[in-house]
């Protein structure tokens, strides 16, 4: 049950855990070299008609010119190497010259994609079957009349049926099921992720195969191809045999990774070879197809960075909280950049100032990279007065650079002697998130200090992952 051309299932693997198959009685023979140019199939009792000079009938395929051929002309004569064959310009039609019915053309060619070099006695059986009663099946009497001749006899669905054997009549009722589900043209569709993709890390897209009918087709042979990306899984890949969608990894080495993707689609007509000789049998040798394509897009980011503000006492190396820090790029006057675009900045507008914690620690995470950052000291802590010149804050500057954690430290120097009434700013809290409404990167403004408490309440302005360390210092 194996061989089918791109690697396709076979269809009687889906169903043999559900059939019951018994032993093939003598109507149904198994497939044997027999006459010239027979390959794989069975023979059946043969459909009375004049002057049929043969006991029994062959469903199944032809070996011509070194291809695995389909008949659809039941009764002629069978391919022979010796005669020509040229490719139809014109659609296939049945036995008598009339139109197919609706979407028979298609699902021929659809069968004949997926299932054109079985390795199946049964399988290619009913192949021949389904497709003599799609061009020379008939309940018509008068063709099905013994007295017809080869030229003019139809081919009898039910005669021909009773007397396949039990597996290739389970084939035949797959056969025509995935027919009717999954003939072409097939619509591919490829999806990015909804998210912006971080430059180095891997994303999932999604391609999906779709029939004619909507159905979703699966174990179809796809080629991808990445810009601006590597793909995980290399630049072939099948859709789920269950139909559901390919699950695609795709890491972005760019800011616009694109991906592509192709399959090879069945045509909505077969490939009809025509005879020389009008006597012959017309054949199919492949369901003929062509590309189906699609695209999809995304952008990507380089990995955020964090960067981790801490203030230590020059005395003792340990923590200083309460010290409030502007975050500024190099500039030191404009804002740093978010990971999204947006700048990090309090309720007015201007760079955004965080207090240490207890540690003398704050973490701020999600920022754009690579991008230079700045702190700059704007008001000391209680009993740090002393070092701190308004004119000259001490100032610390580093580089971001993605997914890595930029550290930047600034000493305190403690005032001598001790000093337990602030000489710059009054003591208090300056909150989670603290803004300095109309404060410098040059100098302190003093009134603005004095409203401290309404510097916690800008923090929910920023919109940022702030995290002010407590406890144990690190």
């Amino acid at each position: 049950m194996s061989g089918q051309r791109l690697g396709h299932r076979r269809v009687l693997a889906s169903v043999a855990a559900t059939a019951l198959f018994t032993i093939a009685g003598s109507l149904a023979l198994p497939a044997v070299a027999g006459a010239t140019g027979e390959k794989l199939g069975q023979h059946t009792d043969a459909q009375p008609y004049k002057n049929n000079p043969e006991p029994k009938d062959w469903l199944g395929s032809y070996d011509w010119r070194g291809k695995q051929a389909w008949c659809v002309r039941f009764g002629l004569n069978v391919p022979d190497d010796g005669v020509e064959y040229t490719q139809s310009t014109s659609p296939l039609t049945n036995k008598w010259g009339e139109p197919l019915g609706k979407d028979v053309a298609a699902k021929i060619s659809y069968l004949l994609l997926r299932y054109q070099d079985t390795t199946s006695a049964d399988e290619a059986a009913a192949l021949a079957h389904v497709l003599h009663v799609w061009t020379s099946g008939t309940t018509d009497p008068g063709r099905l009349d013994p007295n017809n001749t080869f030229e003019t006899v139809g081919y009898d669905e039910n005669f021909h049926f009773e007397r396949l054997s039990a597996e290739a009549k389970t084939a035949v009722a797959a056969l025509r099921e995935d027919a009717d589900a999954h003939f072409g043209p097939w619509k591919v569709e490829l999806t990015a992720p909804k998210d912006d993709q971080i430059i180095g890390k891997s994303g999932k897209w999604q391609l999906t195969v779709t029939s004619a009918t909507g159905k979703p087709v699966g174990d179809v042979p796809v080629k991808l191809q990445a810009t601006d990306g590597t793909l995980g899984g290399g630049e072939t890949a099948r859709t789920p045999k269950d139909g559901k969608p390919l699950s695609i990894a795709l890491t972005p080495t760019g800011e616009a990774p694109k991906l592509a993707a192709s399959v090879e689609n069945p045509n909505a007509d077969p490939v009809l070879l025509i005879p020389s000789n009008p006597k012959m049998q017309q054949i199919i040798t492949t369901g003929g197809q062509s590309t189906a394509k699609a695209e999809a897009e995304a952008k990507a980011r380089t990995a955020p960075g964090v960067v981790r503000i801490t203030k230590v006492d020059a005395a003792t190396g340990k923590g200083v909280s309460g010290v409030a820090l502007r975050v500024t790029a190099a500039d030191k006057t404009s804002a740093l950049l978010k990971q999204d675009g947006t700048k990090l900045v309090g309720a007015d507008g201007q760079p955004a100032v965080l207090q240490t914690g207890q540690d003398g620690l704050v973490d701020i995470a999600d920022l754009k990279t690579p991008q230079e950052a700045c702190l700059i000291e704007v008001a000391p802590a209680p009993g740090y007065e002393e070092g701190f010149d308004p004119a000259a804050p001490p100032t610390v500057c580093g580089k971001l650079t993605p997914g890595a954690t930029l550290a930047l430290t600034l000493t305190n120097k403690p005032n001598t002697p001790k000093i337990t009434v602030p000489r710059t700013i009054p003591a208090g809290d300056l909150g989670e998130l603290a803004l300095v409404t109309g404060a410098t990167t040059s100098s302190v403004n003093t009134p603005a200090l004095a409203g401290i408490g309404a510097l916690g309440a800008a923090a929910g302005a920023l919109g940022l992952l702030v995290r002010r360390g407590r406890g144990a210092r690190r």
